[in-house]
């Protein structure tokens, strides 16, 4: 039976290590600040923007949230974000996404400043995630190393199954497990004979936004199954993975709800901490 990797522990023990540099820095009269832009009212967006409120107050970050109607025109947006990019006192700036179809949600990536992007979403800060010489990760594949880290599950010479090639976590995801020298695979929608892939890895990543898609069959005994699938189904959260049956063969699993979820908002404030440190000219 496999142990569970909590998520609300791991990032409430990542939110400590932030609160205590963060009151470092306040004693410099440095107090970072963090700016979030939500446009129209999409409840799921409503509950992640409340919560990385909740998360500035509890490290103790200066915030903004930005709360603009859903008929938000694009050159609307983006003279919010030219305001906040030009102020010395935001450190960090996120537009959650997804945005109403009519907006161009590249180009508002585009829009924030490479060095107030702390999701890492845009181009340059993905570049330099590729060569491994980045200032900010993803948040959510940035959890998944952390947890991994927290539960001293070695990853070095590894094979590592990443399901999932999306921008946000499947490719980023690859690439930092190759950077601690994991050897990976990446498989999607076109990939043939994808049961006997995952049943080679040491190290399983779902990432493919379908509830319970990873079957018991799939998965190597003593696996290590990470589960990245938030599926809302009649108001139930569900991961990628079939926990109940997975469970039993893994070594560690990630629940969904309270596994990789709650790491994204800690990522989160880790990367405005470190937006903060390069805007003041503060070594690691």
């Amino acid at each position: 039976m496999a142990e569970r990797m909590d998520g609300k522990l791991v990032s409430a023990s990542v939110k400590q290590r932030v609160a205590d540099e963060t009151a470092k820095l306040k004693e410099k009269g440095i107090t970072p600040g963090l700016a979030v832009i939500i446009v129209g009212d999409d409840p799921a967006s409503r509950v992640y923007v409340n919560n990385k409120k909740k998360a500035c107050a509890a490290v103790g970050f200066y915030s903004e949230e930005y709360t603009l109607p859903e008929n938000t025109t694009m050159e609307q947006l983006l003279s919010v974000i030219e305001v906040l990019n030009s102020r010395e006192d935001i450190d960090g700036i996120l537009c959650q996404l997804p945005l109403p179809e009519h907006l161009d949600e590249q180009a508002v990536i585009d829009a924030i400043a490479v060095d107030k992007d702390v999701d890492a979403f845009s181009p340059a800060n993905v570049g330099k995630i590729m060569i491994g010489n980045y200032d900010f990760l993803p948040c959510t594949p940035a959890g998944v190393m952390e947890m991994l880290k927290y539960y001293s599950i070695p990853v070095a010479g590894k094979h590592c199954v990443v399901i999932g090639r999306s921008n946000i976590v499947g490719k980023p995801a690859a690439m930092l497990m190759l950077h601690e020298n994991a050897t990976v695979t990446i498989c999607h929608s076109k990939t043939q004979n994808l049961k006997d892939i995952c049943k080679t890895a040491d190290i399983l990543v779902a990432a493919v936004g379908k509830a319970g898609f990873v079957t018991a069959d799939m998965v190597k005994d003593g696996a290590v199954v990470i589960d990245v699938g938030i599926n809302r189904i009649d108001g139930k959260l569900y991961g990628d993975v079939a926990f109940d049956e997975v469970e039993k063969k893994a070594s560690f699993i990630t629940p969904v709800p309270g596994g990789v979820g709650p790491m994204t908002i800690g990522m989160l404030m880790q990367n405005t901490l470190k937006a903060a440190k390069l805007h003041h000219n503060i070594e690691e």
